[in-house]
């Protein structure tokens, strides 16, 4: 599978302009190389501060220890229950 002759890169071109189109190739070849330039200056700046932190041997900080505020107890809700419906002469008598 790794060996590609002329004649299959030729029909891959061509199934790519075909499902692409010719107009829009042109921009997606601008978009991918600012894309890989955007890149190669991020990997480049990781190298050089990567080099620039290599001779400086740091002690490990340790992060300062938060005070939590005492726990206070919890205290249940008990569930609200409506009160009870007065019954009425009206009540009853549409009960009925």
């Amino acid at each position: 599978m790794g060996n590609l002759g002329p004649t299959e890169l030729i029909i891959i071109a061509v199934v790519i302009i075909l499902l692409f189109g010719a107009k829009k190739l042109p921009d997606m070849a601008r978009s991918l190389g600012k894309s890989a330039k955007i890149f190669k200056a991020e990997t480049k700046g990781l190298r050089d501060q990567d080099a620039d932190d290599a001779p400086v041997q740091q002690q490990p900080v340790q992060p300062p220890v938060q005070q939590l505020p005492p726990a206070q107890p919890q205290v249940q809700q008990q569930p609200q229950v409506a009160p009870p419906i007065e019954q009425t002469t009206q009540n009853k008598a549409a009960g009925n």
